[in-house]
């Protein structure tokens, strides 16, 4: 057996690359603009001995949502029929093509792909929603002939990939910005929790914006990380002098961090260094005393990451964890090509993840504080390209979990008729959003605990929807959207 070499890079690695997210960023140690404005804004803290915890899912790709929650009245889905062509899902195919939902409003019926059993039935049974037409927006724009105006502002980049995941995350449109929804969320209730080397934010897809603060950043963790493989990799077992250089590593690595330097930028470097470590530490003992789920999850990275998720949430003691924002990406949702065959494939993943999720939320007994949803770059064309959809603007999300009221589709459905309709921009298809961003993010943040007085360091273009003087004439129970009784 050879002995392993560790280089430059894998050293750092080790010492710090899985938990630096946890801490402050370098470059927010500089920015106490950032930190003393917030630190002046008041706020109202929720009850510290409840438990909260929100799951984000991105779509990765610009998943083609009007095949989702597609639209079931009769001239509705004519029109649907009409503008999608190849694209559309048949009402009569053997098998069937769509299930339908519990749902009338008004006339107003709708169904789901295929592929999307158990959706359907967390629907039917209270546990998920719909968003209908969501996008990201600077401000409101009534219709078609207010964005040919040329006096309504538009999000940057429009149709662009890291632009629209970039504004899903960060909820500023106009701007190229690096701190994201969830970041804010963190910089103002991270006090919530009681050991502050455990961010609130934690990752299962890495580095992101969703997740990044101006104090402070996400923590990364993989689905295959456990107590014993967790902290710094010690020298091969079967080594006579393993555990004596093992030490010496250790007591190395501990006297660089611990050293007082009169750099700035090394001082920095070795508080967060010293930081990530006592993080692992916690995190492993956390990780040791997971008690496998009975609920039964599929092979899929999507739900072995939900998975991960489920078990770190039933060992949020051990973290101290009061208030907690996962992220997960599931990618590869750029159909230009086969949305039929890709969707049939796909969406069956998405379907039961979410369900398995919300089954383990329930054996764990906290189905009633856990909200997860999902958010896509953007929707897609209505029309097809021969046999694929194109790049668009406004869709449908979900959101699912106990604390909601289920069974709804929030927002306005808009029609699918590429003639006459105010709300397409192109021969295309492409729909504006009627609902932004902003509505759903400002009553996730309100049920999370955020106080109204901190909704504008949330979402900075939130009064742009509501009166000039929101946020501070926006009462406590403030729901624009109406998702939580």
């Amino acid at each position: 057996m050879s002995k392993r070499h560790i280089n430059r890079r894998q050293f750092l690695g080790e010492a710090s690359c899985a938990t630096v997210g946890s801490m402050a960023f370098l470059s927010s140690v500089l920015n106490l603009g950032a930190i003393n404005t917030l630190a002046a804004r008041p706020h109202i803290l929720a009850n510290t001995g409840d438990y909260k915890a929100m799951v984000c899912i991105l779509l990765a790709g610009g998943c083609d949502t009007h095949n989702v929650l597609i639209p079931t009245e009769t001239s509705e889905y004519a029109s649907y029929v009409a503008t999608r062509g190849s694209l559309a899902l048949s009402n009569n195919a053997n098998p069937a093509q769509l299930l339908p939902l519990n749902y009338n409003n008004g006339g107003k019926t709708y169904a789901v792909h295929a592929g999307m059993t158990r959706v359907r039935d967390m629907f039917d049974q209270g546990d998920l929603s719909f968003l209908a037409n969501i996008g990201t927006l600077i401000e409101p724009i009534a219709n078609k002939s207010e964005y040919d105006s040329g006096l309504k502002k538009i999000p940057l980049g429009l149709y662009s990939h890291s632009d629209q995941i970039m504004q899903w995350q960060t909820s500023v449109p106009q701007s190229r910005s690096a701190v994201g929804v969830a970041g804010r969320i963190a910089d103002i209730l991270h006090d919530m929790n009681t050991i502050p080397e455990i961010s609130m934010n934690i990752s299962l897809s890495g580095k992101n914006r969703f997740q990044t603060g101006n104090e402070y950043n996400e923590y990364s963790i993989s689905r295959s990380t456990t107590g014993a493989n967790i902290g710094f990799t010690p020298f091969p077992y079967w080594w006579s002098d393993a555990g004596y250089k093992t030490s010496l590593k250790n007591n190395a690595i501990k006297s660089m961090v611990e050293q007082q330097y009169s750099n700035v930028f090394h001082e920095t470097i070795g508080t967060l260094t010293k930081q990530s470590i006592e993080s692992i530490e916690k995190f492993r003992i956390a990780l040791e005393n997971v008690v496998p789920l009975t609920t039964t999850f599929s092979t899929s990275s999507l739900s072995q990451d939900l998975k991960k998720i489920a078990e770190l949430i039933s060992v949020r003691s051990f973290l101290g964890a009061s208030r907690q924002i996962y992220y997960v990406t599931y990618g590869g949702w750029d159909h230009h090509d086969n949305v039929i065959g890709n969707q049939n494939a796909m969406l069956p993943v998405l379907s039961n993840a979410m369900a398995e999720f919300n089954d383990a939320m329930n054996e764990i007994n906290q189905h009633d504080n856990v909200v997860t949803f999902t958010i896509s770059d953007f929707a897609r064309t209505l029309t097809s390209n021969g046999n694929g959809s194109d790049h668009a603007w406004g869709g449908n999300q979900m959101v699912m979990g106990g604390p909601i009221t289920g069974s709804q589709i929030y927002g306005n459905y808009p029609s699918l008729a590429l003639a006459n309709n105010e709300f397409n921009l192109s021969t295309r298809g492409r729909i504006l959003p009627t609902t932004s961003v902003d509505e759903f993010y400002a009553e996730l943040a309100l049920w999370y605990g955020v106080s109204p007085n901190d909704l504008g360091y949330i979402l900075p273009n939130l009064c742009n929807f509501y009166s000039p003087t929101c946020p501070a004439d926006l009462p406590s129970n403030y729901m624009p959207l109406g998702m939580f009784s």
